[in-house]
């Protein structure tokens, strides 16, 4: 896996941040109660590309690679747990949908993937992974499965709304592109107890029609 130490910068920013979580590390605990970073959550399975496509390795690499381009992006915040908000994380697959819509040829490979997104610009990508977060709110599954009809204002300024289906319960976020699948809430609660949680989705949110 690439350095880490991109992640500690950008900590002063004032924008609100983008995701990426890992499933294997929900309620990690290697900080104080309460301020586990996401970022922490990020880092700590060691992170690689594989066949697991259910996990968030894409995300991971599209965060390192805005932070490395762009040290004072408003993505390293991050790394600051003491920031709250929630952020709705693509998983590995959601980003090869995205690839081959993109590309208009399917794409199965995290590391292909990758570098598709990759190629849209490290400016895009930025605002792709701003535009999945919510600052300064703790949007737990009990809360989201409530929400039915509102908007959520991302850290990129523009809304995602929240749409839910009962019995059982089915929570979906419907972004400005009216012509992709809404994204599916699929894992809930990672990082959970701490000011950063995030909740694990099926589709990548898109601020644009595509």
């Amino acid at each position: 896996m690439k350095s880490r130490k991109a992640l500690a910068v950008g900590t002063a920013a004032t924008a609100a941040l983008a995701m990426g979580v890992s499933a294997l590390s929900v309620g990690a605990a290697s900080a104080a109660p309460g301020t586990t970073s996401l970022a922490e959550v990020l880092t700590s399975d060691n992170n690689k590309f594989d066949r697991n496509s259910a996990d968030f390795d894409v995300v991971t690499e599209a965060v390192l690679a805005v932070l490395a381009a762009k040290p004072d992006s408003p993505v390293g915040l991050l790394a600051d747990g003491s920031v709250k908000l929630t952020a709705f994380v693509p998983t590995d697959k959601a980003f090869m949908n995205l690839a081959s819509d993109v590309t208009g040829k399917k794409v199965k490979n995290e590391k292909k993937a990758f570098k598709i997104v990759a190629s849209l610009g490290i400016d895009t990508v930025e605002t792709v992974l701003l535009y999945h977060v919510i600052p300064g709110a703790k949007i737990n599954a009990n809360k989201a499965s409530k929400a039915n009809g509102v908007k959520l204002t991302t850290a990129l300024g523009s809304t995602v709304k929240v749409k839910v289906k009962s019995h059982p319960t089915r929570i979906k976020l419907a972004d400005k592109d009216r012509n992709d699948k809404n994204a599916k809430v699929q894992i809930v609660n990672i990082n959970k107890g701490n000011k950063q949680i995030a909740h694990g989705i099926s589709q990548v949110l898109r601020p644009v029609d595509l």
